[in-house]
This record gives structure tokens, sequence and C-alpha cells, in this order.
């Protein structure tokens, strides 16, 4: 029989052992139910096993999921930091660069905005391209079709003070909407208006649209820094504490 072969320190060793070892093929039905008996005898007087073979697992996921997202953002290097229709902010020499995929009506994206920026003033080392990726129904598309009208008609600067203020706007995202948010920073709005549904804006949007779907990307706000996927909300000092790691290495 065998039950001697699994006292506690055989089981441990029996289940480290390939199956042929224990010739389970030739192993008869009562000896099949003795060694499920032992096995979950020994894993409910041991349940901490089970946590330790979960943490492994989990470890090994996320593993293979960060060398899964780093071969992504090598694959579409090109798209994500040369693109040369998105705008680019903070130090556009920076040693690392930072890509943020975001939508105006995201509440965690408005939360992030104010940690990016304080990461970019107080690091001074960083470039920034931001990838408008409009997903939260129509006036989400609509702000970002607004958004990139205005890079196209009145350029970096403009996009930027446009984009600061959809950030913290609170109105309904519509042509009244922008024409108050244009005219507040000085801008043409019935230009800016008229560009908005122009080929240049929707190839853009379906260009990022194209390019979060092949980055497997279905949330805003989703960044790459480096070859790093960091998937949702992360404070400034965490995006900090990469950014160190990624020069450390």
């Amino acid at each position: 029989m065998i039950r001697p072969l699994l006292s506690a320190a055989g089981l441990c060793l029996a289940m480290s052992l390939p199956a042929q070892a224990l010739d389970l093929e030739q192993m008869s039905e009562g000896d099949r139910a003795l060694l499920r008996e032992e096995i979950r005898a020994y894993l409910l007087e041991n349940p901490e096993i089970i946590m330790e073979a979960v943490a492994v697992l989990e470890q090994r996921q996320s593993q293979q999921q960060s060398q899964n997202d780093s071969d992504l953002v090598q694959v579409n290097a090109e798209a994500l930091f040369s693109d040369s229709a998105s705008w680019v902010g903070g130090n556009p020499e920076g040693d690392i660069t930072l890509v943020e995929f975001m939508d105006y009506r995201c509440s965690y994206c408005r939360r992030a905005h104010s940690e990016v920026a304080g990461l970019l003033e107080t690091d001074g080392n960083i470039r920034y391209v931001i990838k408008e990726f409009p997903i939260l129904g129509a006036e989400s598309v609509l702000a970002s079709r607004f958004a990139i009208a205005t890079l196209q008609v009145a350029g970096d600067d403009a996009y930027k003070a446009v984009h600061d203020a959809l950030m913290t706007y609170s109105g309904t995202m519509n042509e009244t909407g922008f024409g108050r948010i244009a005219d507040t920073l000085g801008l043409d709005a019935n230009k800016i208006i008229a560009e908005m549904n122009s080929d240049a804006v929707d190839r853009i949007i379906a260009d990022n649209h194209a390019l979060g779907q092949r980055l497997a990307i279905s949330g805003t706000p989703s960044f790459v820094m480096g070859h790093q996927m960091l998937r949702g909300y992360l404070p400034q000092d965490a995006m900090q504490e990469i950014a160190n790691e990624i020069r450390a290495n």
C-alpha cells in the first residue's frame, strides 16, 4: 500500500517528484483514493502551503505580464515615442519618456493630472507625451477632438492650455463649452471648432485607438515609462520611484 510512503515528510517529497516516480498510471483506485485523502489531510493541516503556492503563481504571472508588456512597448516604440502628431511636454531632451493615454471624462485621469505635473516639475528630466484616448462616450470624443483641433490650429502652447482647462472643466463637453474655453484663453473658437471634424483629427484618434488596442489598453489613465507599461492611476511618488529604478538599471 502507498499510505506508509505518504507521511508528512514523505508527502512533501512525493509531491515534488515527477508523476512517473510514483507510477501513478499503475495505481489502483483504492490507492488513488488513499493518496487523495493523504493530500487533503496534509493541506488541511498545513494550509499555508496553499497560500505559498498562490503567491508563487501570482509572482510568475506578474513577471510574465511584465515581459509581455515590455515586448509590446518595444514593438510599438516608434508609434509611442516618435509620433509627430502627439503633443510633447516636460523636458523634450529628458532621459526618460513618459507616455499617457488619457480621457478628459476619466476621474482618475483628472487625479493623475496634478500628479504628472508635479513629477515633471520636480524631476526635470522627463519627456512627456500625451495620447488622446477617448473611450468614455461621445463627450469624451468631442473633448479630444477639441484638444487635437487646438493643436492643429493654434500650436503647442494653446493645446497645453486647453488640455489643462478640459481636465478641470465641470460643464458639458460640447461646442458651447468649448467656445467659452477658447474665448477665455484668447483663442479663435470658430476656427478650432471648424477643425474638430477634419480628416487629420479623425486619423489621430483612430491611430491612438489602434495603438491602445495593440498594447492591450482597456482603461485610462494608462502610462508607458521607458519600456514599462503602468496600467492605471499612480501617485507622483510611485512614478518617481519607477523613474529612479529605470535610471539605476
